[in-house]
């Protein structure tokens, strides 16, 4: 093995340089893969807390995102990163009270979507 290592390295440096990196990049993206389906597997359907975002909320109960921030009426378009705690100081309105809509509106997702499955 260290004889083909060593021929490489030494008559085809360049490629066997291009091939370490393509094999490191490779591997990060394996390993990035394989955290963000353990991390996701394990966070389904979790609680909504204030300090999520609607995305957040959107995938771990498996709802289209713009689907929540219709029901809260945001822009259904784009990427919204505030917080649901910021959404609601910025409106001058209790965290609670978009939770509660949130939580309806996820509901109602949800059975629609398995009254369309049936």
């Amino acid at each position: 093995m260290g004889r083909v290592i060593r021929s490489l390295w030494q008559h085809h440096r360049l490629l066997f340089l291009a091939f370490c990196a393509a094999a490191l990049i490779t591997l990060f993206l394996a390993a990035r893969t394989a955290a963000f389906y353990a991390y996701w597997s394990m966070h389904r359907a979790v609680p909504i807390e204030d300090w999520m975002t609607i995305g957040y909320v959107a995938r771990s109960w498996d709802v289209p995102p713009q689907t929540l921030r219709g029901a809260l009426g945001l822009a259904t378009e784009g990427h919204d990163r505030r917080s649901i705690a910021r959404i609601a100081a910025e409106r001058g309105v209790p965290a609670d009270m978009l939770i509660d809509d949130i939580e309806k509106a996820v509901a109602d997702a949800r059975s629609q979507a398995e009254n369309e499955a049936r």
